[in-house]
């Protein structure tokens, strides 16, 4: 399946095919120098299926885990790609999760100014969100995404079949993410959650993930209006996240973002049941304190207020201006 994206930047798109993986040199010109990055935590194989369709690529590969998504790791994979002799007519190819999308894709913003990278994201979370939409970032000072570039992918291909080696937390952790998306646009995927089996419905929950941030990237690209529902959640569970330090992952952080902003009792109701079926945790013991500072240095503040994305109805959602009071009413301190 192909599913086209339209953005001013660029026109590019996203392949949903399983065996995707073996057939990644039919889309790149063999005229260009290829470059893979990747972490310790993606499977060998799938590197080696990649290698052997491109024998001469360089390939850099570093420690999994958000704490280096970072400056350091950064300039890193900068320093490969110049002993790697890249130019800008080279290409980049982003093979893991949303933290080698990230890397990957910022590395390529800002290469030579700019070179092109195909992302072939391996995870639940990555395949059906940060995959697509040009966000690209590296964590600083404790800020997530707080430096970074927008730089479309020029191809992504998503292949189902790599997510048969997650543990099942990790399938969990990503799904969080297609929650939000049936929550602010979509109450039939909301409904597969709700009502079915998700995992006979994993590839239809990847489509309708992506379907739906699609029609919000090509209407939104630098997220001045629409695409900030896409934050739904994530003002707290990047808070969470930072303060509990990796004890919880980034989808369980939103899954309990979520369910400290929605206000309407019924809305938190059916999104309380959904995540306890996807045995993602509600709450945590994080600092109050700490999550409030977090919070208020959020890239979403502004002035004395923030940003928060609610939905009072599935399917929709609103953006409310919270002042600092209201967050830390929703914090209990």
């Amino acid at each position: 399946m192909e599913i086209k994206v339209h953005t001013r930047e660029k026109d590019y798109s996203i392949l949903l095919e399983r065996g995707a993986l073996y057939q990644v040199k039919d889309y790149v010109d063999a005229k260009r120098r290829v470059f893979i990055v990747t972490d310790s935590l993606v499977p060998k194989e799938y590197l080696s299926i990649l290698q052997k369709q491109f024998p001469n690529a360089k390939s850099f590969v570093f420690e999994s885990g958000e704490k280096n998504k970072n400056l350091s790791t950064y300039a890193e994979i900068l320093k490969y790609m110049l002993e790697a002799q890249l130019d800008r007519k080279d290409v980049v190819i982003a093979l893991g999760g949303g933290v080698v999308g990230d890397l990957s894709g910022f590395a390529a913003a800002t290469y030579m100014r700019g070179i092109d990278y195909i992302n072939i994201p391996t995870t639940v979370l990555s395949q059906i969100d940060s995959s697509i939409g040009g966000k690209t970032a590296v964590d600083f000072e404790g800020v997530k995404n707080s430096v970074g570039a927008f730089h479309q992918p020029s191809l992504v291909i998503i292949d189902p079949d790599t997510l048969k080696t997650l543990p099942k937390r990790q399938i969990r952790n990503g799904l969080a993410e297609a929650v939000k998306m049936g929550m602010t646009g979509d109450e039939k995927l909301f409904a597969i959650f709700e009502k079915e089996d998700y995992m006979d419905h994993m590839e239809e929950i990847i489509e309708r993930s992506l379907r739906y941030k699609k029609r919000i990237v090509e209407e939104d690209e630098k997220e001045t209006g629409i695409r900030r529902v896409l934050n739904f959640g994530h003002t707290y569970g990047h808070a969470y996240e930072s303060v509990m330090d990796g004890r919880y992952l980034h989808g369980e952080c939103v899954g309990m973002g979520m369910m400290r902003v929605v206000k309407e009792e019924s809305v938190k109701e059916r999104l309380q049941s959904v995540l306890l079926r996807l045995e993602l945790p509600l709450s945590c013991d994080a600092d109050q304190e700490e999550v409030y500072k977090r919070i208020v240095n959020d890239k979403k503040s502004v002035g004395d207020a923030v940003n928060i994305i609610q939905v009072n109805q599935i399917g929709k959602a609103v953006t409310e201006v919270w002042k600092k009071e209201e967050i830390k009413e929703a914090l209990g301190v």
